[in-house]
């Protein structure tokens, strides 16, 4: 998770949302990682667990990312939370819980739904607090 808030923090440089992701391989090597880059790319779809998903994808050469750890300091929303599912990440762990738009638990669980092909093992709440301060003084600058 300190990479993962270390990332987040980067997102400040740009204006962007400050949420970090990291991908971890198999056996804790880190694959890939990401923060918010909506802002700095123009892209809607640049959330931090998508950018960070991307780049583990392209360090393994494999879109399968089977026995890896998505770890992100905000609950995934529906779009992150489908990528998640696609990827085959296995275990999800997150920081602060998103009220708003949480699809893991908060909103929704998409990640572990029946129905889908592939439910990833997910652990919600790791450095909470910390996770949501950096979300809540960002927005407290902002207004």
């Amino acid at each position: 998770m300190d990479l993962a808030l270390s990332e987040a923090h980067a997102a400040l440089s740009h204006a962007d949302v400050p949420i970090g992701a990291v991908v971890l391989g198999p056996t804790g090597q880190v694959l890939g990682v990401g923060h918010n880059e909506r802002e700095l790319t123009a892209d809607p779809t640049a959330h931090a667990e998508i950018v960070a998903v991307r780049r583990a994808a392209r360090a393994l050469g494999e879109w399968r990312l089977a026995g890896c750890t998505l770890v992100v300091t905000l609950e995934p929303c529906t779009m992150c939370a489908g990528a998640i599912v696609a990827a085959r990440i296995e275990h999800l762990v997150f920081g602060a819980y998103d009220p708003k738009a949480g699809a893991v638990a908060s909103l929704f669980d998409v990640v572990r739904d029946p129905r889908l092909n592939h439910r990833p093992r997910v652990t919600g709440g790791i450095r909470e607090a910390e996770c949501a301060a950096v979300l809540a003084d960002f927005f407290a600058d902002r207004r």
